[in-house]
């Protein structure tokens, strides 16, 4: 459908009523509208695609970005977080004609002009110009919210609209949104809840998401809808082991990690382990290679038996993830207790004296070069999350023939990107192709699943169960086809054990 087309949903239809532009065939492009009214409606996150995932449609991919949906209709635009997958396909949108309040949380207000920076550098055009004027011209839209706090977008005679923001747990600023529909004339009223993407319990830095008091209809996400995370209370020795294992070989371990919120969890995962091995925690510095040359641990990893993370380097080789990390620190009023703890301990939980940060593209090709012919362990933490573009490509090409580098997996992997194929074929020692070429893949491979940043089955169950009034509807959207049939099958079960009627809907498009 043609951005400008006229077209709605049909006139019989019993608002209000939910179309899905995105996130109905895999867990990217995540895009809802909410109509209100037959002229009146909502946009819910509008992301990119990533991988081989597309709309529902099939008419959007990574590769087809035009707005394939009429949004003449739209009143505003509601932004549960601010990754790629929830915002992305911002620059389209506007591009389309949108000139309507896009609504977020505090934290996202200030964490969204660098991704859509970055996000127009990369996808639309390298012009440092135009992404200025495209980040202004969203900055005048943009309007960040206290949690918790309703929020009026439509009052007439006929309709009443108000969102709330509640926190996800996902990454800092996350939230999952509570609408609340009232039709005056008609004395009838209805609460949808768009969980966005919900984190799991014991996130090392926020806090972990509650269930809403009630809803009537819930568009859940289900990435992890079939599957249980390994124990998260234990997840930092279960880290600290698959680390040292690595290292034993020599050799560098490539942790693949999104600039937003999983690069902060393992830098502060990292802290503790330094702290707990006795090391001193001082401001982290910067530095290329020869900073890391003068910081080094012996050719030999086994001569520092008794510690051996006292020179070890934690290499951040990602300069959007560096600038999150500074923006996090900023924020520190929305992260969780324990977190705030260790800050008034004197302790610097994202910022260390091991911690090495590369910006420049020579130091980068510098560093890639420099572990690659030496035998000095390193943990270099790139992005980007799903090896489809960015550093860390450059890292793989030089390394993933060699057995004594490993890489680390600790977020999801899309089907059709690197990230899933050396996943699924690096323990067959097979290959993945990068950039059109084929690379053996020789070097260990590991998943530690206890760091996803989403909720698994367990979680996404008791988001709904832990309501006081449940929902009639569930949509399931965000996830593999297994994942939502699995949920499926777990949430009619529990509702049927309650004596509830619940309906499920898996939308195709």
């Amino acid at each position: 459908m043609p951005a400008n087309s006229p077209s709605s949903p049909a006139s019989s239809v019993r608002y209000p009523f939910i179309q899905h532009h995105g996130a109905v065939k895999g867990v990217t492009g995540s895009c809802h509208q909410l109509w209100l009214t037959a002229d009146d409606s909502l946009l819910i996150d509008c992301g990119l695609f990533q991988g081989a995932e597309t709309s529902g449609s099939g008419e959007a991919g990574a590769d087809a970005l035009a707005v394939q949906f009429n949004i003449a209709s739209v009143r505003a635009l509601i932004a549960t977080h601010v990754h790629i997958d929830h915002i992305g396909r911002l620059p389209w949108l506007l591009a389309a004609g949108f000139k309507q309040p896009i609504h977020c949380t505090e934290p996202s207000a200030l964490l969204m002009p660098t991704v859509l920076e970055d996000a127009f550098l990369v996808g639309v055009k390298r012009d440092k110009n135009l992404a200025k004027r495209f980040v202004q011209q969203v900055g005048k839209l943009l309007v960040g919210h206290p949690y918790k706090q309703w929020i009026t977008l439509l009052a007439c005679d006929d309709i009443i609209c108000r969102i709330r923001f509640q926190r996800a747990g996902h990454i800092l600023g996350s939230a999952y949104i509570e609408c609340d529909v009232q039709y005056p004339e008609q004395n009838r009223s209805r609460r949808i809840v768009f969980s966005g993407d919900l984190g799991a319990p014991h996130a090392p830095m926020l806090p972990a998401p509650k269930p809403p008091y009630r809803a009537d209809v819930v568009v859940l996400e289900s990435t992890y809808g079939n599957r249980l995370h390994e124990n998260r209370l234990t997840r930092r020795a279960r880290f600290q082991k698959v680390l040292e294992n690595a290292l034993a070989d020599g050799g560098t371990v490539i942790i693949p990690a999104f600039s937003i919120g999983r690069t902060q969890e393992l830098l502060y995962e990292l802290e503790d382990i330094i702290t707990r091995a006795g090391s001193n925690t001082r401001p982290g510095r910067s530095g290329g290679p020869a900073a890391i040359a003068a910081s080094q641990p012996t050719q030999n990893p086994q001569k520092n038996q008794t510690n051996p993370w006292q020179n070890l380097p934690i290499i951040l080789d990602a300069p959007l993830a560096t600038r999150f990390t500074q923006l996090y620190r900023q924020l520190k009023p929305w992260w969780a207790k324990e977190a705030l703890k260790r800050v008034t301990q004197g302790r610097q939980p994202l910022g260390f004296e091991q911690l090495l940060t590369v910006t420049t593209h020579a130091q980068h090709h510098a560093m890639v070069n420099r572990l690659t012919h030496t035998r000095q362990p390193a943990i270099v933490i790139t992005g980007s999350g799903m090896c489809n573009a960015g550093r860390v490509v450059n890292y793989l090409k030089a390394m993933l023939g060699d057995p004594r580098h490993n890489v680390v997996f600790v977020g999801y992997q899309a089907q059709g990107t690197p990230g899933r194929a050396i996943q699924q074929y690096g323990p067959k020692s097979g290959y993945v192709e990068l950039d059109g070429e084929r690379y053996p893949i020789k070097a260990g491979v590991h998943t530690l699943g206890g760091y996803s940043a989403h909720a698994d089955q367990k979680g996404l169950v008791g988001f709904v169960s832990g309501m006081r009034h449940g929902p009639e509807e569930v949509r399931l959207v965000h996830g593999d086809e297994s994942a939502k049939a699995e949920l499926s099958a777990v949430l009619k079960a529990q509702s049927e054990k309650k004596g509830c009627a619940l309906s499920i809907v898996i939308p195709q498009a």
